[in-house]
């Protein structure tokens, strides 16, 4: 297994909490994550039909069979458990009892907040990010990172992009959303899920979308949250702060992995990233999510947001730090031009606070022009990491 950044966070927090939940999407390494550093802890999965079904009947016999210290894979599909194990927790003083595994999050996050309030930290893990692959010896091209995504069976075990993705969508379409939801029409649903590749880093129009996809824009509303629940989508919102100015409010949607949205838009191999149409909005969502698992890695909140007004300013990324924003731009080329910044010098003149522009790229050179640096894509969560400190 990959060395994961999120490992000390993970650690301290099991120092401190009777119990840790570890949220992320489906195969994003959650349970590798869990038993990987916690060895002798007894594990269950809930997926497990025979384990469901002993703790949804009899919960005070699945707590004593499966007593703490114990991994318990899947807990959503189980949220009556929550309640038992504050219980145990508050009999049985001790940190670390409890680590806790969900993909489903907001419904999992506001249950454990309810149940287990005061006696659980919550750690979103998501797929493997460019330093981590870096760090063991795996180094690629733009067009590759987002040809094959960051899964981390791509990694571990090899697996073909094509065969994971395929396989994943399948999955998640025909399991997690049936229990979130009632999809009467699962093709619609299907095409509704490949319109928003095409729409990748773009703010989402349900209302035009609703004709083409021959559902209401409140179905497709309701959709979309459970897409982001599940952990497939990403809503990158806009940041209201007042400058002065209209400012568009709709967020922008990425995939928490971009190599799924590159399978859903049928890119079959890393020559064809470049020519297709959405080429940028792809590379986009890389940076966009390197920065989020930055953050997340750091056991920090999300605090990301973009800026766009209505007569045409717009900044792809801002990270909000207390009362400081670090704004930035990003750009698929691979050559730097000085006319990147022209946004980004705009933009300080009317944010107060504002400080270290940045404009992304996929080049090597590091100028600094008009006091906008420039820096490579591989390099943002070094850097994101160093402004967050």
């Amino acid at each position: 297994m990959l060395e994961r950044t999120i490992t000390a966070h993970l650690l301290k927090l099991a120092e401190f909490f009777p119990v840790v939940t570890i949220m992320g999407p489906r195969q994003s390494g959650k349970t590798t994550l869990a038993r990987t550093y916690f060895p002798n802890y007894a594990y269950v999965n809930l997926e497990n039909p025979e384990m469901r079904e002993l703790a949804q009947r009899d919960p005070q016999e699945f707590m004593r069979t499966h007593a703490p210290p114990v991994i318990i894979d899947e807990v959503q599909r189980v949220p009556m458990l929550l309640s038992y194990i504050q219980v145990y927790v508050d009999e049985h003083k001790g940190n670390g009892q409890f680590i806790l595994t969900g993909s489903h999050q907001p419904e999992l996050r506001a249950e454990v907040s309810q149940s287990l309030a005061g006696r659980t930290a919550i750690m979103n893990l998501l797929p493997f990010s460019i330093s981590e692959l870096a760090a063991a010896g795996i180094v690629m091209d733009r067009d590759e990172y987002i040809f094959k995504g960051f899964m981390p069976r791509i990694y571990d075990e090899n697996v073909p992009p094509e065969l994971l993705y395929s396989n994943y969508f399948m999955t998640y379409v025909e399991r997690d959303v049936h229990q979130l939801i009632n999809v009467a029409n699962k093709n619609a649903f299907e095409t509704f899920i490949k319109l928003l590749a095409g729409r990748v880093g773009q703010v989402v129009n349900l209302q035009s979308m609703s004709g083409e996809v021959g559902v209401s824009a409140p179905t497709l509303a309701a959709w979309l949250s459970v897409l982001e629940s599940s952990f497939i989508v990403f809503r990158l919102p806009c940041f209201f702060r007042n400058f002065g100015k209209r400012l568009t409010k709709s967020p922008k949607v990425y995939f928490t992995d971009v190599g799924l949205a590159a399978y859903l838009l049928g890119i079959k191999n890393p020559d064809q990233v470049a020519r297709d149409p959405v080429f940028g909005g792809l590379f986009e969502n890389l940076v966009v999510l390197e920065v989020l698992k930055s953050r997340y890695n750091q056991g920090q909140e999300s605090e990301l947001y973009y800026f766009r007004d209505t007569k045409g300013l717009e900044i792809d990324l801002l990270l909000n730090r207390g009362q400081q924003l670090y704004p930035f731009e990003i750009k698929a080329a691979r050559t730097f031009d000085p006319s990147f910044v022209k946004g980004l010098k705009k933009f300080m003149t009317l944010a107060d606070g504002a400080t270290s522009p940045t404009i992304v790229y996929a080049g090597d050179m590091n100028p600094v022009i008009h006091g906008v640096a420039f820096a490579n894509f591989k390099d943002i969560g070094a850097i994101i990491n160093k402004d967050s400190n």
